[in-house]
């Protein structure tokens, strides 16, 4: 996978953390840099310090949800083009009414190959 040769960073926001730490083994593996947050406060912290190049994200959080994380992101002129993947069991029309403009959203559940191939999508060879 050609994508993999750029090393870049991946921020992992879920609240399940047998998910998160799926994740987390799984895109350390094909060479990227991870960091977790458990809800959207958290990833808006981490943001604030960091700048990743993709943001996959849960959409039913405490504190901040998806779709507070991602209209947070949309306002902040430094985060706003980072992509965003989501990640939820809601159908997807459902949650482009309540998020707006994100770049993929993954169904739960969902395979390895699938979130491979939306990540190749994003960062193609």
């Amino acid at each position: 996978m050609d994508w993999r040769l750029a090393v870049r960073t991946v921020l992992i926001v879920e609240d399940e953390w047998a998910i998160a730490d799926w994740l987390e083994v799984l895109l350390s593996e094909n060479a990227f840099n991870v960091l977790v947050a458990g809800n959207g406060r958290e990833a808006l912290d981490i943001l604030h310090r960091e700048t990743p190049d993709l943001v996959l994200t849960d959409f039913m959080m405490p504190f901040i949800d998806g779709a507070g994380l991602i209209a947070a992101m949309r306002e902040d002129e430094r985060l706003r083009d980072i992509p965003v993947v989501v990640m939820t069991s809601l159908l997807e029309n459902v949650v482009r009414d309540r998020a707006g403009r994100f770049r993929a959203y993954l169904r739960k559940p969902f395979r390895e190959a699938d979130l491979i191939k939306v990540i190749g999508e994003i960062f193609p060879a």
